[in-house]
Order: structure tokens, then C-alpha cells, then sequence
């Protein structure tokens, strides 16, 4: 009686959307814990401690609530890291179905604690995207049952508003998407450049439209194949798979296209047509999750016929079915917020100004971009944002600069190279920077990988105050 409940040729499809997103899930927790001190602790730069003084359980929901502490966070990521960890190793399959959805639902609140005291840190688009990922996760069983269709159609429908989604918002958003020129400036301009990404911006131009052209096809029609029968929906997720690792290549999203990926093999015809079991509780439990994700679907489907389309947007405080999209604007010109200290008695230019390297972001001009995704260096992310508006600074530039005169470890351990370790400087200043690629002759010639040249202030010499 339950042979429509069973997708019987998905069995491999679901086993590596479990496996994929428990690593991807891993990386979130251990980003967290690694960067938490400097962040988001009682001396990072937007402290937990007092975002919850003013905030409640109805407008962020997490455990946190219940009790927080430096120490207490750092237990709950790492305790995260490692039941993904032994999720990804195969736990929920040597459990019996409950405990398995147990499990999945663990991670799912631990995570999404977080992300809920997360702040400005925590206001990517994939951060969304884990979460909602990771609620359909709870419901798609082990090997003790068949693959659930439902649930797996969906993750076809997550897929369908991350990809038309990203595409609508191009195509309204900058006419260079019209006009086929954005990636005349994205693979320069885009966040955190990757090893490749100078070779990809060098391309010649009409690649470059061939780049764009290939992005709507893969945004904005092969999404709707994935809800024809297979193999049909299979060859519209393999299309998404390896558009997603053209852009692995050419540069650093954090877990974005690795849990696009993902989640896009669920969608594939995977694993031998095999009879499932589907007990009528689960059968139950899933036809009510369906449900819950069928009504919430209003706010997103809305939202992507509207002109006024949002991007990357919650509509409910459990980042359940959420709205996507990237890059509805390409910035034309790189900029970078170079940040330096002295130990000069005077902060004029005469002084001797030392630069602090960033891990991820561009600084010193010879070195090459490096890879770092799937990590997500969450500070780098955010001095991108802050060299395109210094608004989007202004909760926690100011104590970065602090922090930094104070030689405040947990800070500093945010950084590739402190200049100053173990003897902070006197001042602190920072200042704005232009940024292009070099060409091929300056690349020969000097070995550099970019070019820069001062654009401005963008933060005058800040002396260490002196706390009463």
C-alpha cells in the first residue's frame, strides 16, 4: 500500500546527500568552534554574552538562551563536529529509524542555535541553505527504509528556488547579466579570489560570455526539468553538479556549491530499483513534514515573482524554506581595506606603518590567493562587505581596531600574520586600496599577482582607550 511513498531507484542518491551534508555539516561546526573566541566571545568583536541581554527566545531561538559561556559554545560546536563526524562515518545507519532522525534533528538544533546568535557573521545565504538542507535530512530515514519520494521531491524544490532563484536575481538585478559582461569583472572582483581565479579572469572575453550564457541556462531553465521523470531530473542535477565545480575552480564560496552539490545527488537516478519498507509511523511523520514545507513554500514562491525579489532571505526564525540568490549586483572595481599599526610616537606618514595579513583576503600584493573553501573565514567575508560600505562595519570595525591594540589573542588568531605579536603598536589605522589582477607582462615581470594603489582613508590612527 506504500509503493507510492517509495523512490525505489534512490537509494545511493540519498545515502551520499546524508553522507556529503554530515561532512559539510562538520566544517560548519569546526569553523564555529575555531573562530568563536575571536568573534563572538566575551572578547571578540560581537560578543554572544551581550547580544543575548537584549535579545529573546522568540526572536532567535537557541539553546544559548538556556546558558552561555565561552566555554559552554565551544563544547556545543565541537560536540556538533563530532556527532557529524560519526554521521558521516555511517552512524544513522547502525541505528534503527527514530534514532536515526534523532540524530539528524541534533544537529539541525545545535547548528541552528548558532547561527541564531551568530550576528553579522552569520548572515550568509549557506548558512540558510545547511539549516533547510539539514530539516529535509531529518526526514529521509537510513537503510531501514525506502527513500521517501516525497521528501526527496522536496530537495528538488530546494534546489529549483537556490538555482531560479540565483538566475532571477541576476537577470534583475545588473544589466551586466543582460549584457553578458559580468564576468568581465567577477572572477577580479568576487569575494575571496581562489589559486585560479587571476587564469579565469584572463581568460579571453568571449569565454567569458560563453561563461555567462552557460550560468542562465544552468539558473534559469534546467531547474525546471528537475521536476520531469528520470532520467530527465537526473541529467538537470548533473548539469547543476558541474556547473558548481566550474565555480569550486574558479574561487573561494565557502560550503555554497559543495552543499549545492549535495544536495543536487539526491536528485540522481542512484542505486538498484529495490522494494522499501515505510512503516506507517514514518509514513506518517514525513507526510506531516511535507505538509509544514508545502505552506512556508508560499513566502519563497512569492518572493521569486516579485519585483521587489529579496535574496537570501528567512521568513521565519527556524530558516525554514528560505528564499536564495548571489551576486544580484557585480561590483566593477575591487577594493580592500588594508589595516596597519605603528609603534611611532606620532601617527604620520614618517612613521613605520606594519600591515596585518588576513588569511583569506587579498593584502600582500605577491601573494597568491589561496584556497580555503569549503572553510568559511567568516572575518575576511565581512572586510569585503566593509571595503564596499564602511556601514557595513560599523558594529564591530571599531573594536576590531581596539582589539588589535590590545594584542588580544583570541582576535589576532583570526589573522594569517600579526606583525606585532607579543608587543602590540600604539596606533591603529586603516586604509582603502584599489585592487586589479596584474596583466600577463606584470605578472612576468614582477612576479605579483596584483596591482594596488591608494584610494582613500578608512579608518583614521586609533589610540587604545583606556577603560575607568
Amino acid at each position: 500500500m506504500t509503493e507510492w511513498f517509495v523512490a525505489e531507484q534512490a537509494w545511493l542518491g540519498r545515502e551520499l546527500f546524508q553522507r556529503g551534508l554530515a561532512v559539510i555539516y562538520l566544517v560548519a561546526f569546526v569553523v564555529a568552534a575555531r573562530q568563536y573566541a575571536g568573534l563572538l566571545g566575551e572578547r571578540g568583536l560581537t560578543p554572544v554574552g551581550r547580544y543575548l541581554e537584549h535579545t529573546t527566545f522568540r526572536e532567535a531561538p537557541s539553546l544559548f538562551h538556556l546558558h552561555h559561556s565561552d566555554r559552554f559554545f565551544t563544547g556545543v560546536a565541537w560536540a556538533g563536529a563530532a556527532l557529524s563526524l560519526a554521521t558521516a562515518a555511517g552512524l544513522t545507519d547502525a541505528v534503527p529509524w527514530p534514532l536515526a532522525m534523532l540524530v539528524w534533528v541534533v544537529l539541525w538544533l545545535l547548528y541552528l542555535s548558532i547561527v541564531n546568535v551568530g550576528q553579522v557573521w552569520y548572515g550568509f545565504g549557506w548558512e540558510s541553505l545547511l539549516l533547510e538542507a539539514g530539516f529535509l535530512a531529518v526526514f529521509l530515514g537510513n537503510d531501514d527504509v525506502g527513500p521517501p519520494l516525497l521528501v526527496l521531491v522536496l530537495l528538488r524544490w530546494l534546489l529549483f528556488r537556490l538555482e531560479f532563484g540565483a538566475g532571477l536575481i541576476k537577470m534583475r538585478g545588473d544589466r551586466v547579466w543582460r549584457d553578458l559582461t559580468a564576468l568581465d569583472y567577477h572572477h577580479e572582483t568576487q569575494p575571496m579570489p581562489g589559486p585560479l581565479s587571476w587564469w579565469f579572469h584572463r581568460l579571453p572575453r568571449p569565454v567569458h560570455r560563453v561563461e555567462v550564457v552557460g550560468n542562465h541556462v544552468t539558473q534559469l531553465a534546467v531547474p525546471f526539468l528537475l521536476f520531469l521523470p528520470q532520467p530527465v531530473a537526473g541529467v538537470a542535477a548533473a548539469i547543476m553538479i558541474v556547473t558548481q565545480l566550474w565555480l569550486v575552480l574558479s574561487g573561494n564560496f565557502a560550503w555554497l556549491n559543495w552543499l549545492t552539490i549535495v544536495i543536487a545527488l539526491s536528485a540522481l537516478p542512484l542505486g538498484d530499483a529495490q522494494p522499501g519498507d515505510a512503516p506507517a509511523a514514518y509514513v506518517a511523520v514525513v507526510v506531516a513534514a511535507t505538509v509544514v514545507v508545502l505552506v512556508l513554500s508560499w513566502w519563497p514562491a512569492a518572493n521569486l515573482l516579485s519585483r521587489q525579489q529579496r535574496m537570501n532571505a528567512s521568513f521565519n526564525r527556524w530558516h525554514l524554506v528560505n528564499a536564495y540568490g548571489a551576486f544580484g549586483s557585480i561590483t566593477r572595481i575591487r577594493y580592500e581595506v588594508v589595516v596597519e599599526g605603528t609603534r611611532a610616537e606620532r601617527p604620520d606618514d614618517d612613521a613605520a606603518w606594519e600591515e596585518y595579513e588576513f588569511r583569506g583576503k587579498p593584502g600582500d600584493v605577491r601573494r597568491r590567493p589561496p584556497q580555503v573553501a569549503p572553510y568559511h573565514l567568516r572575518l575576511d567575508w565581512l572586510m569585503w562587505f566593509a571595503a564596499l560600505n564602511p556601514g557595513y562595519a560599523r558594529s564591530w570595525f571599531p573594536t576590531l581596531a581596539q582589539r588589535l591594540l590590545e594584542g588580544e589573542p583570541a582576535v589576532t588568531g583570526l589573522l594569517r600574520r600579526d606583525p606585532f605579536a607579543g608587543d602590540p603598536p600604539r596606533w591603529v589605522r586603516a586604509r582603502l586600496y584599489r585592487y586589479r589582477f596584474t596583466t600577463r607582462q606584470e605578472r612576468r615581470e614582477s612576479g605579483a599577482w596584483w596591482v594596488r594603489t591608494l584610494a582613500g582613508g578608512f579608518l583614521d590612527p586609533v589610540q587604545r582607550r583606556v577603560s575607568r
